[in-house]
């Protein structure tokens, strides 16, 4: 098989005719993926002396996002790492590349110039819970990009926001996205640093985080005594009232019936015989303490966790937990209602409806799962 060897870019315009620029989609077919890279790198070359001396025609664009289309993965990779920074790439090539599988995205998202903000809440809309994330990480991304991020109020991309200490919030996103730290723990740590929380919001952050972050806003704010005796009364009274609801929920030493059901849950594992199904059949025997041993051992989560869970003011992070372990998100309703019937009516769900997320993979629905559920201090997932 003859090699494609791409012209020198400095050469190619007068080599190869506009007119003629298509036949170079056939030539790629049923070439190696090592002769359609390197036609591929030789079209970003011409493309690149081309804008350099005066300006690349559009038929030359469309040949260059045509080519790349067709690519391979691997090939569309190289090309997005090469593309990343450069400001001579077409618009529309980067844009699509930013919505291509995340791998391929990442790199584009994260730093080319090209990409506006236009483009990015475009990518918010249509693209994976990894897309967002990345945009979310993104450098000096604008109000309206963070904006839309709250309004989707995903934890994940919520999370990624809150450590991006470039991003650009108005005064009324970064309090919602403090606002949501009362339900996602694992939003507090990055805002306690975070260079847009000031006085008033420190002391609202202050009645729900743990004792060390408290510490940490004590030191960088000079707070009022008074103030600071308000926010504990008012995070002591709301702990009570949670901690009322249920009479399980994180205790640090489990009674004798849960050790029973850690241990009948450990021997069901070790004999390959923990499949999801058996938690619904746990439920229905009203055995909800197997059901969270159950959930946790499957999904490798700590079982605090999978209390605190049973325990929340709203259902989501239970559906996360059981579209982690491989539960059918439309038995998630009969799953809820059979546990609060066993729990005295928790996990609330004061809009009835924060549980339906959209679709998540397994692994991403663990990890989600894992940030709503970190220690009050923010420990890492």
């Amino acid at each position: 098989m003859s090699t494609i060897v791409p012209p020198e870019p400095t050469t190619i315009a007068q080599a190869v005719p506009l007119s003629g620029l298509n036949q170079l989609l056939d030539l790629t077919r049923n070439r190696s993926p090592d002769d359609q890279r390197r036609l591929l790198l030789g079209v970003a070359g011409l493309y690149e002396s081309a804008r350099a001396h005066g300006g690349a025609p559009d038929a030359l664009a469309d040949i260059f996002i045509a080519l790349t289309r067709s690519a391979e993965r691997e090939i569309r990779q190289a090309l997005a790492q090469r593309l990343a920074k450069v400001e001579w790439a077409p618009a529309a090539l980067v844009r699509m590349l930013a919505a291509d599988e995340i791998e391929i995205a990442r790199p584009v998202i994260a730093a080319s110039p090209l990409l506006l903000d236009d483009d990015l809440l475009q990518v918010l809309a249509d693209c994976s819970i990894e897309h967002q994330i990345q945009v979310a990480l993104r450098p000096n991304i604008g109000a309206a990009v963070a904006r839309s991020i709250i309004a989707g109020a995903d934890p994940a991309v919520m999370t990624a926001l809150a450590t991006n200490r470039s991003a650009h919030m108005d005064a009324a996103t970064f309090s919602s996205l403090v606002d949501h730290s009362r339900q996602l723990a694992a939003l507090r740590a990055p805002l306690t640093r975070h260079p847009s929380l000031d006085e008033d919001l420190a002391l609202r952050l202050y009645q729900w985080v743990g004792e060390a972050l408290r510490q940490a806003i004590s030191d960088r704010f000079t707070l009022d005594p008074a103030r600071l005796a308000e926010a504990v009364q008012t995070a002591a009274q709301a702990g009570a009232g949670r901690a009322a609801a249920v009479e399980w929920g994180t205790a640090s030493s489990a009674p004798p019936a849960e050790d029973h059901d850690a241990r009948l849950v450990a021997k069901l594992h070790a004999a390959g015989q923990l499949r999801p199904a058996y938690l619904i059949r746990a439920l229905r025997e009203e055995k909800l303490s197997v059901f969270a041993h159950g959930l946790a051992t499957l999904g490798r989560f700590e079982v605090a966790q999978v209390h605190r869970a049973l325990a929340g003011d709203t259902a989501r992070p239970l559906f996360l937990a059981c579209t982690a372990v491989g539960l059918d998100r439309a038995a998630f309703p009969a799953i809820l209602a059979e546990i609060r019937k066993l729990n005295k009516g928790f996990p609330r769900d004061p809009d009835a409806s924060a549980w339906r997320l959209a679709e998540r993979s397994a692994d991403q629905a663990a990890y989600e799962f894992r940030l709503l559920m970190a220690d009050a201090d923010g420990a890492s997932v």
